[in-house]
């Protein structure tokens, strides 16, 4: 059993916190919402008044937080975090995603207070978070890759080593905008199949089964109808709201940019989440873009 403080309890990080007092652990929890503080409780943990007090004590300290403004603001503007644990030298796991550069500002912040940090961000969604099968991205050293191990095996189902410092935020990135990317092709292809007079649910029928077949066609159809469990057939409730994909579509243009790499298509699917939020639906999961190219008019 560890005691493990954790820092942001949303909508993943509360059910990853659930899980880790499910496997044994001494979780204590901070969040600005409190009925996020409230689900912890309920789910056995303990709750802090501030982020300082979660920490106290902790073997292991967590954040999962929305951008790396606020993983930096937390580990290290005066008083943060890192500052607060420096004498107990816990292992830190930051799961938020954010920029390359802003994990290796924290992971060497912390090395020069005398500590481990581990960048790990996870793929899975909701569902991923609440069932603990996520998976882990993470990077840092060997040893503390080794020693996070464990506690990551409590929220998660996949858990790789990617490398060094960044790596892991690196892996996350590329693998956004991939999905991004590839969700838009599914949608265009659904709503063309549509208009061409192919019924949807035998296009994804022998699709599924053919060269075109992916994560988002198999098992997160943005079409209604042909997986019954895609956030297509509840109106688009996330799932991973079209914010968050937006968010990382654009930290993948900004790393292409400052590493001259042409990236086209995550050019244009950046344009295709950000109209969609300027309609309207930027809570709703990022598969909701089908219904924004549905609108679309030829040109």
């Amino acid at each position: 059993m560890a005691v493990i403080g954790f820092i942001g309890l949303g909508n993943m990080g509360g059910p990853m916190a659930a899980n880790l007092v499910k496997a044994g652990h001494k979780v204590t929890g901070f969040d600005l919402v409190p009925a996020a503080l409230d689900a912890l409780k309920a789910a056995g943990g303990s709750v802090a008044a501030s982020a300082s007090e979660a920490v106290k004590g902790a073997e292991i300290v967590i954040t999962m937080l929305p951008a790396g403004e606020h993983v930096r603001q937390v580990w290290l503007h005066q008083g943060g975090l890192i500052d607060v644990v420096k004498d107990t030298k816990p292992l830190l796991i930051d799961c938020s995603t954010i920029d390359v550069d802003s994990a290796r500002t924290a992971t060497a912040a912390a090395a020069e207070a005398g500590m481990t940090m581990l960048d790990a961000p996870v793929s899975g969604g909701t569902v991923g978070a609440a069932n603990g099968t996520l998976t882990f991205m993470v990077g840092g050293d060997e040893e503390a890759f080794a020693k996070g191990l464990p506690i990551l095996q409590g929220m998660g189902k996949n858990i790789f080593h990617a490398g060094g410092p960044g790596a892991g935020q690196a892996v996350k990135i590329c693998n956004n905008m991939m999905l991004a990317i590839n969700m838009i092709g599914v949608a265009e292809g659904f709503i063309l199949a549509e208009k061409l007079g192919l019924d949807w649910m035998k296009l994804h029928a022998i699709c599924t089964t053919a060269t075109s077949n992916s994560f988002a066609l198999s098992n997160y159809c943005p079409a209604p109808g042909p997986t019954p469990a895609s956030p297509a057939n509840r109106d688009y409730a996330p799932g991973f709201m079209t914010a968050l994909m937006l968010k990382d579509v654009k930290l993948s243009q900004a790393a292409a940019e400052a590493t001259g790499v042409a990236t086209p298509m995550a050019a244009l699917a950046a344009s295709l989440y950000q109209a969609t939020v300027d309609a309207g639906d930027a809570t709703k999961d990022f598969s909701v873009v089908f219904r924004l190219l549905e609108n679309m008019k030829r040109g």
